[in-house]
């Protein structure tokens, strides 16, 4: 039987609730909602708790005249509320909605995650994952099925490049890009992938504090409509094969209205790297081609994870953009 704690934000479609008892989020105080990050940054030492948040949010690096943030996280670093006399967190962690167990990283020094979850959700007959990191303890298997508040392990700071201050919980929730990963990662890593498809880069995070902040305004809103909602950062043009790209097979409302005459997909994407949409096209494109960017004074590789290169009318997708559509696309080698 599972624990049934946390604060609950709506009985019916997603069932949202927060993963751990700190509430701080919704009254605004996300001094305390976020765990910090130490920052030395041309001489001048800080805690900033915006660096637990989601986005370009680290490594800041002066671009001309302007500070601009290079580095992105993909989740959100939840502070902990209670610790005992050690100062080790104490509270539990749980599960964001329904779902299912997938997997999970008993074994700390396998993943820069430490000891992680990962929950798959149905939502809108599409497969979302929640992914929990950091942990001190694993309480489920994998094939446990879970509601909303299931307890599912303890906070704690498992994995790369924290201690015992600094402990919190990673979270994350996205999208699973590709169901052939082990394909793509041989032929890009030598390392051993000891998460199957799990691996946190093929989960694709999405902007997760403003889903809780715009289900908690509006207990009726879809994952989908969240989605859809998101800033636009640059589009991409790709040949349409026979067949639709599997990944639209698996979350097909991301499928958009165009023209009849499919000869190409224009793939939407945000800043952060996560589509958006996919949108039949009639332009005749031999291989993928930029055909949107959003406009800005500085160079895009540092707007965009590095996805997109150049500036203006000279950008183009990088090796690591071309690198991400073929994992979306399943354009790799077949493992054997």
């Amino acid at each position: 039987m599972f624990l049934l704690v946390g604060p609950c934000l709506q009985a019916e479609g997603l069932k949202l609730v927060l993963p751990t008892a700190n509430e701080h989020l919704f009254t605004g105080e996300l001094d305390r909602f976020y765990m910090y990050v130490d920052r030395n940054f041309e001489g001048e030492v800080s805690k900033p708790w915006q660096g637990g948040s989601f986005g370009f949010v680290r490594s800041p690096r002066r671009v001309g005249g302007e500070v601009v943030m290079t580095r992105f996280h993909e989740g959100i670093d939840i502070a902990p509320v209670k610790r005992d006399r050690a100062g080790n967190p104490l509270d539990l962690v749980m599960s964001i909605s329904e779902g299912v167990v997938v997997h999970t990283n008993r074994v700390s020094g396998r993943s820069n995650y430490g000891r992680y979850i990962v929950v798959e959700h149905e939502w809108e007959q599409s497969k979302v994952y929640s992914l929990y990191a950091h942990l001190a303890e694993i309480t489920v298997a994998p094939g446990d099925r879970l509601k909303s508040g299931s307890v599912i392990g303890r906070m704690g700071y498992t994995g790369v490049g924290l201690n015992r201050t600094r402990a919190h919980l990673h979270l994350e929730v996205g999208f699973l890009m590709s169901r052939r990963f082990k394909g793509w990662y041989d032929q890009y890593f030598k390392s051993p992938n000891y998460h199957a498809n799990f691996n946190g880069m093929n989960i694709a995070g999405v902007d997760v504090a403003s889903l809780f902040l715009e289900y908690r305004k509006n207990p009726d809103l879809r994952f989908s409509e969240f989605v859809k909602s998101r800033p636009m950062q640059f589009k991409v043009t790709i040949p349409a094969g026979e067949a639709e790209p599997e990944f639209l097979d698996r979350y097909p409302w991301m499928k958009r209205v165009g023209t009849e005459k499919l000869i190409s997909w224009e793939i939407g994407f945000a800043a952060t790297g996560h589509i958006i949409s996919f949108t039949p096209s009639e332009r005749l494109v031999s291989k993928p081609v930029l055909s949107h960017l959003r406009p800005a004074d500085i160079n895009q590789s540092y707007l965009t994870r590095g996805l997109v290169q150049g500036e203006g009318k000279s950008a183009s997708l990088s090796s690591n953009g071309n690198r991400l559509l073929s994992l979306i696309l399943d354009d790799f080698p077949t493992a054997n």
